[in-house]
């Protein structure tokens, strides 16, 4: 038998909720430790699997385009979680140029409807 058709149940966010980066902005230069901050207002954080009505956790996209958001969002070098709710965190990147983009799951890491993305920033990490 085939499920292909059958569609993941996606939490839904409301409407004027927003995601978007505090810290760095889109065209910075910064060294590492990167310090990154994650925004989000209309919205609460919760840890993964903690399933409150307009709550989710952030992902850290690095270098990539976003993942299928009907999908949980991959656990890889690109796609970082913060599972426990956290808000802000330190990485190290080797310098040059990234991509970074923001992706709120729910309790189980699946995009909300409509999906709450940030806009994608370039920074530029110096040796």
């Amino acid at each position: 038998m085939c499920f292909s058709h059958l569609a993941i149940a996606r939490s839904a966010a409301p409407e004027n909720a927003e995601l978007y980066f505090i810290s760095p902005t889109d065209g910075e230069t910064v060294q590492n430790p990167v310090t990154i901050r994650f925004g989000l207002r209309n919205m609460g954080v919760a840890p993964a699997g903690t399933d409150i009505e307009n709550t989710g956790h952030h992902h850290l996209l690095i270098d990539t385009d976003l993942p299928d958001l009907d999908k949980p969002v991959p656990s890889d070098k690109n796609h970082m979680h913060f599972g426990k709710g956290q808000t802000e965190t330190s990485i190290h990147l080797e310098p040059g140029k990234h991509t970074l983009q923001l992706l709120l799951g729910d309790h189980t890491h699946i995009p909300h409807r409509p999906p709450l993305i940030s806009g994608k920033i370039t920074i530029t990490v110096k040796q």
